[in-house]
């Protein structure tokens, strides 16, 4: 590898340069990736599956979405499943002394 004076060079050559290494990199990792889908893929192949069977396996099951069921007073396509972290509106509320169960649906 050889070595460059980056001081020496102009703000142009600079970013040419710039350019260049990312286009370098672009290409190695797109030649990585081929090389190891590639042995992957022969793997699979070995075993009696293709890459996309194997893909399908590890796939998440996907949940249902979640029912609301809490509405926000002044619009009610705002809502809350009851789930996960407190919507502000909701804390809010609370905050001013009314109740969770004011706003169920």
């Amino acid at each position: 590898m050889s070595k460059f004076d980056l001081d020496a060079l102009s703000l142009e050559d600079l970013k040419k340069l710039q350019k260049q290494v990312a286009t370098a990199i672009a290409s190695y990792e797109a030649r990585q990736k081929a090389a190891a889908f590639e042995k992957v893929d022969a793997v699979a192949k070995e075993l009696g599956y293709s890459l996309s069977d194997l893909a399908e396996f590890r796939a998440a099951p996907k949940r249902p979405a979640s029912i609301p069921t809490y509405r926000h007073p002044e619009n009610p396509e705002v809502t809350w499943s009851g789930r996960g972290r407190k919507p502000a509106w909701l804390a809010e509320e609370i905050a001013a002394g009314k109740k969770l169960e004011d706003f169920s649906i």
